[in-house]
């Protein structure tokens, strides 16, 4: 047995087998050093006269997780993954790829270039270079259709899914059922193929039968996919390059694919959607802490509030499998928040998502009281009580005579001062916001607040945290509504102000809904109940007492009982039991009657001005808090802005597609508004500092850097 090696890819000679492994930690990306180590190591194989058969492996957990995106910016560097491939499949000996762990993108099409492949039943793969705006661009839109049949295909590779190899047999010649057999299995194959003296097996030779491929099965596709693919550029790319599998010899199909490929790479979705990529990652780098800081463990939680929100924030920690005490005044209201739990579990169980069994573990994993003495174990608690200062204060007070040493008392607030609540405790430094976003249980997004004395070692525990309950954590700093409320103020008030000045709200709607996001302002504002905002605005009447438009027919709506969707009218109005919303024009009315008395003149609005009042605010509104501080980088604030507001991917967040479109042009656009709209303009549009400083010196907010 011998053995030679690179610093990423090694090779060993067992018997008459080549076994080439990939090392390149940590996810055994296919950089430029593992593209060369394998040609070099499957060259030196195929020269060598001892050598019969080739297998390909990895050391690491992973096979591989696909092409390092890190060199997407370089271009390209040679030798090019499809060199790679060709040289595998062209192969006068069989290659194996033994699919020791999970194989996505790159990896995956390494895998089914070669000429046989093993694995085990419950690895997953897939090709997800959709979620990056691209699609696969090393033959895997035309091998796997060769290889899973065109519906398969499909699937994986319009959604980007991954899919468990069991349910693959046409992919996988052999799939063992635990790991540990795969090296013993994979050398017993390659003896009886040897044996057999079986021809290398190439997949782009594989003829897909056109009976798996009737007309229809594009075009139903197509529409069953049309919802989740609205404003996306690469999805219907990949359906074309499947139609290209069926239809084409495979040269052509790959000349189609390479030619799709660069297409998307050179759209602003994609650079949306890289950038999007690293945002999220990068999220997790703050400066607040360091390898050395230790962490708090986290074994046990409290919960205060047996409500929406604090049975969403209760279930996240069950479903890690961390105990949650949850405290409420009244047992009614107690046995209610248990009893909603319960009934979301059993949903989930109804749809297969969980087993009976998993809904009973989860609820003996919740435990309610209504004494706040049964908190004084638990490692970590998060109220979510009634959004108000002095009923926050009188919580943490509380908490502060029971939680034991070291506990982390943290608050759900979702605007108000986290240095006030703070300040009733002997304690500041173990108090930190968490602001989850409803429900709850669903929404991706925790907005970690630091407040000015909260400890490094409570960030990094919350941080963590985050990770174990599966949400994207980005740290932000003090200020009225943090990053997303205080942002989403602006893109509310001048939802309202367009339609004081003529709008309908169901074309303002439409407008933002053609923009990307789920829905518009006031869908939006009826799902959440009017008088969450009402209420707000009432705690901030000194702020905004300078315009009497301010939100004025939200304001009236509430005062008429329309809170929403709740009540079956808001803005709009909903028939019993139907989300739909349905125009009200006595709500057109209001906002005209309401105009008049302020001397505001109705007119036509385009959709450009209805976009630019709408966003641009926003934008500006995010330029002054990366200035503050508040948020650290631009990227955070496009996380927090896709994953709590439903900002569209493909634009990257608002701070991306503001240096997607020009920063220039937002400020112009600031200013422009700032003359024509007079007082009113004067009052809001007035453009930040920072989104001055880098339109004048043409630069983005993705290069803008605190001190420079």
């Amino acid at each position: 047995m011998s053995e030679q090696s690179s610093s990423v890819v090694s090779s060993q000679l067992q018997q008459n087998v080549a076994v080439i492994t990939m090392s390149n930690a940590p996810v055994n990306a296919l950089s430029t050093a593992v593209r060369k180590g394998l040609i070099e190591h499957v060259s030196q194989a195929l020269e060598n006269d001892a050598v019969d058969a080739i297998v390909l492996t990895s050391s690491l957990a992973l096979f591989s997780g696909g092409a390092d995106i890190s060199e997407f910016s370089k271009g390209l560097v040679e030798p090019s993954l499809p060199a790679v491939l060709d040289l595998i499949e062209n192969a006068n000996k069989p290659v194996i790829a033994v699919v020791s762990g999970p194989a996505f993108g790159g990896g995956l099409e390494l895998a089914l270039a070669s000429h046989y492949r093993v694995t085990f039943a419950d690895n997953k793969v897939g090709l997800p270079e959709v979620n990056l705006g691209i699609l696969p661009g090393a033959g895997g839109t035309q091998r796997l259709p060769r290889l899973a049949g065109p519906a398969k295909a499909l699937d994986m590779i319009v959604t980007g899914k991954p899919a468990k190899a069991k349910t693959l047999p046409g992919v996988f010649d052999v799939i063992v059922d635990k790991p540990e057999e795969l090296q013993a299995t994979v050398m017993t194959f390659a003896g009886e193929l040897l044996a057999k003296g079986e021809a290398p097996r190439k997949t782009s030779e594989l003829v897909i039968d056109k009976a798996q491929a009737p007309e229809q099965l594009f075009a139903e596709f197509r529409k069953g996919i049309a919802k989740q693919a609205r404003g996306f550029y690469a999805p219907e790319r990949c359906i074309q390059c499947v139609e290209a599998a069926v239809n084409l010899p495979f040269e052509q199909g790959l000349a189609k694919e390479g030619e799709l490929f660069m297409e998307c790479m050179n759209t602003p979705q994609a650079r949306a959607q890289q950038h999007f990529f690293f945002a999220e990652r990068a999220a997790s780098h703050v400066a607040d802490f360091d390898k050395s800081t230790p962490v708090r463990d986290i074994k046990k939680v409290g919960v205060i509030g047996a409500g929406t929100m604090g049975g969403g924030i209760a279930m996240n920690f069950a479903n890690a499998g961390i105990p949650v005490v949850m405290l409420e005044m009244k047992q009614e209201a107690l046995d209610k928040g248990l009893g909603v739990i319960r009934r979301n579990y059993e949903n989930s169980a109804k749809k297969g998502k969980l087993t009976s069994e998993d809904v009973e573990a989860r609820m003996a994993l919740l435990n309610g009281t209504t004494e706040y003495n049964d908190l004084a174990d638990v490692d970590l608690v998060i109220e979510a009580v009634f959004e108000k200062m002095d009923v926050k204060q009188a919580v943490f007070t509380k908490l502060d005579e029971v939680c034991k040493p070291g506990a982390i008392l943290a608050t759900n607030t979702s605007t108000l001062d986290v240095n006030e609540i703070a300040a009733v405790t002997s304690r500041p430094e173990d108090v930190i916001g968490l602001h989850f976003f409803s429900p709850a249980n669903v929404m991706k997004l925790l907005e970690v607040v630091k407040a000015d004395k909260t400890a490094p070692d409570v960030i990094k525990t919350a941080m963590q945290m985050a990770k174990t309950i599966r949400k994207v954590a980005v740290l932000v700093g003090v200020c009225f509504g943090f990053v997303g409320n205080r942002m989403i103020e602006a893109y509310s008030r001048e939802a309202n102000r367009l339609m004081l000045e003529g709008a309908k709200p169901e074309d303002i709607d439409k407008v933002i809904y053609d923009f990307g996001f789920p829905m518009g302002p006031f869908t939006m504002g009826d799902m959440a109940g009017l008088d969450i905002g009402y209420f707000v605005r009432e705690g901030r009447r000194e702020f905004i007492a300078h315009d009497p438009s301010y939100c004025v027919v939200a304001d009236r709506l509430v005062e008429q009982g329309r809170v929403g969707l709740k009540v079956g009218k808001g803005t709009y109005l909903y028939e019993q039991g139907n989300r739909t919303p349905i125009p009200d024009p006595e709500v057109i009315e209001i906002a005209k009657q309401e105009a008049q008395k302020l001397g505001i003149e109705q007119r036509e609005i385009s959709q450009q001005e209805i976009v630019e009042r709408i966003l641009y605010p926003l934008i500006n509104e995010g330029a002054k808090i990366l200035d503050e501080g508040i948020a650290a980088k631009s990227s955070d604030i496009d996380v927090i802005y896709v994953y709590g507001y439903g900002f569209p991917v493909y634009r990257g967040g608002p701070m991306q597609y503001a240096d997607e479109i020009g920063v220039n042009n937002v400020y112009e656009a600031m200013l422009k508004y700032r003359e024509q709209l007079g007082d009113y303009g004067k009052a809001w549009f007035e453009p930040a500092p920072l989104l001055a400083k880098l339109a004048e010196q043409g630069k983005s907010f993705k290069q803008f850097k605190r001190g420079e």
